[in-house]
């Protein structure tokens, strides 16, 4: 198991961007959260196995239909062990 904390930059607010995260992260068997900063990124914390995260990777770089992923700033941390994959507010 693996926890990474991930910075999306870009257009990410207003597209539901965090809604697509959340069906990503269900469908992938991945617990964490995901949320808006206010610096107009988002923030996600993720856990799970490295293949899963692989895949999760790949599909938040395009991110839903109207979102533009300018960047993705993505570092390994402690594992806290989440129950389930959410979107805080």
């Amino acid at each position: 198991m693996i926890n990474y904390n991930i910075i999306v930059k870009g257009k990410v607010q207003g597209v539901w961007f965090r809604k697509y995260t959340q069906d990503i992260a269900y469908n992938l068997d991945l617990k964490g959260f995901v949320r808006n900063c206010s610096d107009g990124s988002v923030f996600i914390e993720i856990e799970g196995e490295k293949d899963q995260l692989k895949i999760f990777m790949d599909k938040i770089r395009i991110g839903p239909h109207r979102a533009e992923v300018t960047d993705i700033l993505c570092t390994e941390s402690k594992l806290k062990s989440f129950i389930k994959f959410e979107i805080s507010y």
